[in-house]
């Protein structure tokens, strides 16, 4: 079958013409179809950017390092916490790049950091559009993938949010349009090498996530460039690999060539390396849950992580971020797929395109549900692309055969389990009961509906096709808007509703309580912050952070990422982040740590929070010791509720 899939000419019967479908004209008029695309776009735009500031600095981990990368080229490049570059995140730098260069041009605010991501999430529809639409030569197939990407529960928490995720799904499916577009012949060389360039700048946002979409879209280029020669696909395909490296290696060769004395700590890892950090604490680790230096790390898998099996996508904690049309994606481009590989003429973009996305969610959805390591429940909007591609393509193939029993089943079987499933989900929290209802009543009503489409006027056909696309995506719509209207802080956000709770016990939601890290004038007291929330500042602690700040290379320093993060933020002056983001990692060393206190470069020591959510010092035993030096050798005060330690009297 592999060599009839290879060798045979492009074929598409059904369509007019004889064209391939991404020639093939939208049945659309130009100036509908158009319009269609500026509401999908403009509407996206609202759903993203409506009431965006009300997360104040929502993950503050990364705020801080756009904030320390608006102030110093040094800290931009590397992805510095702090703007002296003491430690980077944990992260490549590219998706702070966005964010930092926002910062330095509109000044520091919730939205100049959190409208970068929204911006992606409004492109990446976009793009998810023109790839499903090219594919399938339909203008609706298209708009319905963009408008199921944009309605996806996840997708609107990430593109609202300021964490990798945003630009790391944008670039991918950049790499799956360029991927397509080199199966169709033309220039193949140079888009499949745009594809491999692509994947590797997706690399530079969130390191090794960024592979799982590789099986995919090699396995597309390698069975449906027809009109490339089996020796050249492979060939061409070394190219794209090169390009790759090239696109996603740059960095990480002058990152790890850079003298370690002349840049900031590489943030996760236990040796100031980059490739350490890369395979182990955000590659392999990731899979095995042997992740040295991370929360519960370093002894396989923690139960903070959830239980691991095939059905982790469909759990009470995951399963209304990203699974409600799961069961449609299978069930319509399994189907789909199926139907074009039995016949005799092939629509060959519609293969290529369901094989590629078929692909890139069944691999990434079985590495989300067997890792044993970190995971949280947002990583998978990097599925909702995917799923919304498979949705649309899969229903536009099998609408066009729904002369077959066989598609107009399919077709009913997707909608009633649809319905069914989201029934379920909806069930799983007491917020808007009544939804529930209605979604399976009209499901399931035009599931019964979908059989008789062959048999009826096409309007009232599609009149049963509407029915069935509102039972489908009012659940996740309903979910979408509720994400948008709830303020989103901390390190591990959770779409959906308040009720329906949050993932391992770490709750990502603000609810009912202002936005960790907004400006603000306090004069209340302020909080230390911990392992997954920033630190809040007031007036007071501020004045004195920011005293003769300019003597100093950090005003403060502080266990972990988030508790430093507040204060940095508040001040906008260097904050060190002793350990990094768990205030687990070697950075510094007390002997350092004792330097850089008797060279005068750190004015104050915050205690309180900081590693693994404990007190001073809890992350590791380096910022224990650190921190207990601190409490022995100098004399704490309280400033509205924050025990600070004056570096600068020197030590007792």
């Amino acid at each position: 079958m592999t060599s009839s899939l290879i060798d045979r000419p492009r074929q598409t019967a059904e369509l007019p013409g004889n064209q391939p479908a991404s020639a093939a004209r939208s049945r659309f008029p130009v100036p509908l179809d158009r319009a269609a695309l500026a509401v999908l776009l403009v509407g996206t735009a609202c759903l993203y950017l409506w009431g965006l500031g009300g997360s104040g600095w929502a993950n503050s981990f990364y705020s801080a390092a756009a904030q320390a990368g608006s102030e110093s080229w040094k800290a931009l490049f590397f992805g510095a916490s702090d703007a002296a570059g003491s430690i980077t995140v944990d992260k490549t730098p590219l998706a702070l790049w966005p964010m930092a260069l926002s910062v330095k041009v509109f000044g520091l605010s919730s939205w100049s950091i959190l409208v970068p991501q929204a911006l992606e999430g409004v492109a990446a529809v976009w793009l998810l559009h023109a790839t499903v639409r090219r594919t399938t030569g339909s203008a609706a197939a298209g708009l319905l993938a963009g408008a199921v990407l944009a309605l996806t529960p996840v997708a609107v928490l990430m593109f609202r949010f300021n964490n990798p995720d945003a630009l790391l799904v944008l670039l991918l499916i950049g790499s799956a349009y360029a991927t397509l577009r080199a199966t169709e012949g033309k220039h193949a060389v140079r888009w499949i090498a745009l594809g491999g360039a692509l994947v590797g700048l997706a690399f530079l946002a969130k390191m090794l996530q960024a592979f799982l979409v590789l099986p995919a879209l090699a396995l597309t280029y390698l069975l449906f460039a027809a009109s490339v020669p089996l020796a050249k696909r492979i060939l061409h395909l070394l190219v794209a690999f090169g390009a790759m490296v090239l696109a996603g290696g740059w960095w990480v060769a002058i990152v790890s060539l850079w003298p370690a004395s002349d840049r900031p700590y590489i943030g996760g890892s236990q040796d100031n390396s980059i490739l350490e950090l890369t395979l182990g604490y955000n590659g392999f680790g990731r899979l095995t849950g042997d992740e040295t230096g991370s929360v519960g790390g370093g002894g396989g898998q923690s139960p903070t992580w959830g239980t691991t099996g095939l059905l982790r996508m469909f759990n009470s904690e995951i399963g209304s971020q990203v699974a409600w049309l799961v069961p449609a994606a299978l069930i319509l481009g399994g189907g789909a797929l199926g139907l074009l590989l039995a016949r005799s003429r092939r629509d060959r973009s519609a293969l290529a395109g369901l094989t590629l996305w078929l692909g890139w969610g069944v691999v990434t959805g079985l590495t989300f549900s067997l890792m044993a390591g970190i995971f949280h429940p947002y990583y998978t909007v990097a599925l909702a692309p995917a799923i919304a591609a498979c949705v649309a393509i899969g229903a536009h193939v099998l609408w066009r055969h729904r002369e077959s029993y066989v598609a107009t089943g399919l077709m009913a079987a997707a909608t009633a389990f649809t319905a069914t499933w989201t029934f379920s989900l909806l069930g799983r929290t007491d917020w808007q009961p009544w939804l529930r209802y209605v979604v399976l009543v009209v499901g399931l009503a035009a599931a019964v509906a979908m059989f008789g489409v062959r048999h009826v006027p096409r309007k009232l056909g599609l009149a049963v096709a509407v029915a069935a696309l509102i039972a489908g995506l009012a659940g996740p719509t309903a979910y979408s808007l509720a994400t948008a209207a709830t303020p989103h802080s901390g390190s591990i956000p959770s779409a959906g509703p308040a009720s329906a709770g949050s993932f391992g016990g770490f709750g990502g939601r603000t609810m009912g309580t202002p936005p960790q890290g907004a400006p603000t004038n306090r004069t209340g007291g302020a909080t230390p912050g911990g392992l997954l929330d920033g630190s809040t500042s007031s007036a007071t602690l501020n004045a004195l952070l920011t005293e003769d700040a300019s003597s100093y290379t950090w005003v403060a320093a502080a266990v972990g990422s988030n508790s430093a993060a507040g204060y940095q933020l508040a001040t906008e002056e260097p904050v060190m982040a002793i350990g990094g983001f768990n205030g687990s990692d070697p950075s510094p060393t007390l002997e350092q740590f004792q330097q850089y206190v008797a060279d005068g470069e750190i004015h104050y020591f915050i205690a309180s929070g900081g590693g693994f959510g404990g007190g001073p010092g809890a992350g590791g035993t380096g910022s224990s010791e650190i921190a207990t030096w601190v409490e022995q050798s100098f004399t704490a005060q309280s400033v509205d509720g924050v025990t600070v330690y004056d570096l600068s009297e020197g030590a007792s």
